[in-house]
């Protein structure tokens, strides 16, 4: 089979791709970013393109050609700057399988989710059950599948923040401890889209896909801390409008490009629970103990987890750092510039330096948390504080030795933009 598979670099989609390019079929993967994957996964046939902007059924048609079946594993949860939720599951959707039914598409394969109590009218689950029905209606041949939270070697989302919550020190803060949640393993998803693919889950079908056990937030989490290797944690049940606060906090870095799993969307969808799938008499799905079994920790699950708590504090540090340090220059500009001219500057080039200098921290302070430009302003950071240390080394060796060591603490900061460096990436 020719397989497309749209939000290929994803979670599940790479991991589908994977798969079904192991099972001999030819794949075609569609997303965004295609420079990583390319490298991962060689074997594979990287399209980049935004889903959001194929609104067309025409747009549709010349990723369509000589295409066989489509596994659709693009998603968004909630609009931010980098994604619109109604284009990406709707309308972008509803093109696609007008342009697939033109072409005789043997099969369009939905990865898809049940609407869940009070959180089914959210724009990530109503878009979801829209695009399911226009499916339906349009013609082409489909199947639906509907897995609860997705558990698999690698974590991301809602995953993610399972493991994060399980590693965080010492408590366990909850929210909506006692919601109910089902799982399905990674592999068994896989294993379900590649049988429909191959035609041994019959067109038209609409399955759920979720081990038959349900388990507490609270028992989840215990359970990930001690598939982690950690000792028991007392819980903490944390206030309703506390998670509120994080969460307006998380939809307002959602505006800036990050994609908190703390945003409102989810902690809606948490409050409501993830159960309610039924089991599938034909079909034995692992549960969440048996996949977590399947994958042991190691050190490196470990200290993704704990990073992952961390890293909006290393972030949030590097932005306050550098703004504060530049907006003190420029609160103190003759003082800032008399250190120059103290070196031999002279009045109107220390002054332009020290104006300069200012203004490039706080735009690279702000620059951090714009996580389009986040990497050019880490990498701004690190270049700009070794052009700082080396020219205070050449103008005045002697800060070296003060005893406040205003150049010995530079150095720490190069440290954690580089730790920043290395965790900016989300898969």
């Amino acid at each position: 089979m020719r397989v497309l598979i749209l939000g290929g670099s994803g979670f599940v989609g790479s991991a589908v791709a994977k798969l079904l390019s192991d099972r001999c079929n030819s794949v075609t993967a569609l997303a965004r970013d295609v420079s990583q994957p390319k490298r991962r996964m060689p074997q594979i046939d990287w399209i980049s393109t935004d889903i959001a902007k194929l609104l067309t059924p025409e747009a549709w048609l010349p990723l369509l050609k000589d295409i066989d079946a489509v596994v659709n594993c693009a998603g968004a949860l909630q609009d931010s700057a980098r994604d619109n939720v109604a284009a990406v599951q709707y309308d972008a959707m509803r093109a696609l399988y007008e342009a697939a039914a033109r072409l005789n598409i043997k099969l369009i394969v939905q990865i898809s989710a049940r609407a869940y109590g009070n959180a089914a009218d959210l724009p990530f689950l109503s878009t979801k059950q829209a695009a399911d029905k226009a499916l339906k209606a349009c013609g082409a041949p489909f199947v639906v599948l509907k897995p609860a939270v997705i558990i698999g070697r690698t974590a991301y989302g809602g995953s993610a923040l399972l493991r994060a919550l399980a590693a965080f020190p010492l408590v366990t803060p909850l929210v909506h401890a006692d919601a109910q949640m089902q799982f399905a393993a990674l592999d068994d998803v896989t294993a379900a889209v590649a049988d429909a693919v191959e035609g041994r889950i019959e067109p038209g079908s609409d399955l759920d896909l979720a081990a038959p056990e349900t388990l507490s937030l609270s028992e989840v989490v215990a359970i990930h801390r001690r598939w982690l290797g950690l000792p028991p944690a007392p819980f903490i049940a944390v206030p309703a409008f506390a998670a509120r606060a994080v969460a307006a906090v998380a939809d307002l870095l959602g505006r800036l490009g990050w994609r908190s799993p703390l945003r409102s969307t989810a902690l809606d969808v948490a409050a409501a629970g993830v159960s309610g799938h039924p089991a599938l008499p034909d079909r034995q799905l692992k549960s969440l103990s048996e996949t977590l079994a399947d994958m042991p920790a190691g050190v490196q699950e470990l200290w993704f987890a704990r990073l992952y708590l961390l890293k909006p504090v290393i972030f949030g540090t590097l932005s306050l750092f550098w703004i504060v340090s530049g907006a003190i220059a420029l609160l103190r500009f003759g003082a800032s510039t008399q250190h120059l001219v103290d070196a031999g500057a002279s009045l109107i080039f220390a002054s332009a330096l020290t104006l300069i200098t200012s203004v490039a921290d706080i735009a690279l302070g702000l620059g951090v948390i714009v996580r389009r430009y986040s990497g050019t302003a880490l990498k701004g950071m690190i270049a700009l504080s070794l052009a700082y240390l080396t020219a205070a080394t050449f103008l005045t060796p002697g800060l070296w030795v003060d005893p406040l060591g205003p150049l010995v603490k530079v150095l720490p900061s190069i440290a954690l933009a580089l730790v920043a460096l290395a965790i900016l990436d989300e898969r």
